[in-house]
């Protein structure tokens, strides 16, 4: 994203360096960057990273892709025409420094959700972020029994850490994984790149979905999380609003969460 952040005091921040840059298409990309000792962050959280030096720094938030004991930190971001941050991100380089907000902030967290069996990671394109961060983090895979994570897309080169999520859970980590992950990568513009090709919200409301996961949506078992653009947060909670899911209310955890990109 590359929206201005909300309006908040000085940043408080450290220092660090870009240690690995990945282009997956000319506009999209993740990077790796050095992590200060006392950072500190649930899976699901974001932070804000600052580029240029000085008065001329720039700031946005950006969601944490790496799992919390991993010492580095790692993000996605999409480069934006004319974009000011944007405009930085295209000209990164390994060895470059890099503001990071010593804070993490945010609610697209597990502990923000009720107790439940199947977890639903449901994304637009690099809300696929903090899903990531969340299947980097072996408690998910203790503390439930089915993982579903979905991503739409555009194209198929957007579908970013493809390999890597499906060959998860890490193979350390198998013998003590409770649960077992079915991923569904949706692309819309590419006939035939996916089984399926529809937006995430038409794939819910008519059944294909739970159908190609094989896990049917309940209240007593089921918790969604949504991340993405506004639009399919938008449908999205307002389906399953109707169904009966809830999200967090006054210390109540809920069975749905969300966050909107841009």
């Amino acid at each position: 994203m590359d929206t201005p952040a909300p309006a908040r005091p000085a940043v408080k921040a450290t220092e660090e360096s870009v240690l690995a840059i990945r282009h997956w298409t000319p506009t999209l990309l993740s990077f790796r960057c050095t992590r200060p000792a006392a950072f500190r962050f649930t899976p699901g959280h974001y932070t804000r990273l600052g580029l240029g030096s000085g008065e001329e720094r720039v700031w946005r938030p950006y969601s944490l892709t790496s799992g919390p004991d991993e010492d580095v930190l790692e993000f996605i971001a999409v480069r934006v025409p004319g974009g000011e941050f944007s405009q930085r991100l295209g000209e990164l380089k390994v060895g470059d420094g890099i503001g990071v907000d010593k804070a993490a902030y945010g609610f697209l967290t597990v502990n923000q959700l009720a107790p439940g069996k199947d977890l639903w990671m449901l994304a637009s394109g690099t809300g696929l972020g903090p899903f990531m961060s969340i299947l980097r983090d072996q408690a998910v895979w203790r503390d439930f029994e089915r993982l579903i994570l979905v991503h739409g897309v555009r194209h198929a080169a957007e579908l970013a850490w493809r390999a890597d999520i499906e060959t998860m859970p890490p193979l350390a980590w198998r013998p003590q994984a409770k649960a077992r992950l079915r991923y569904l990568p949706v692309v819309t513009r590419e006939p035939g790149a996916t089984v399926l090709a529809d937006r995430i919200p038409l794939l819910l409301a008519d059944g294909r979905l739970e159908a190609a996961a094989g896990c049917a949506l309940s209240i007593a078992d089921s918790r969604l999380m949504v991340c993405g653009n506004p639009e399919l947060a938008r449908s999205l909670r307002e389906h399953l609003g109707a169904r009966g899911y809830a999200t967090n209310r006054r210390g109540v955890p809920g069975q749905m969460a969300f966050e909107k990109y841009w």
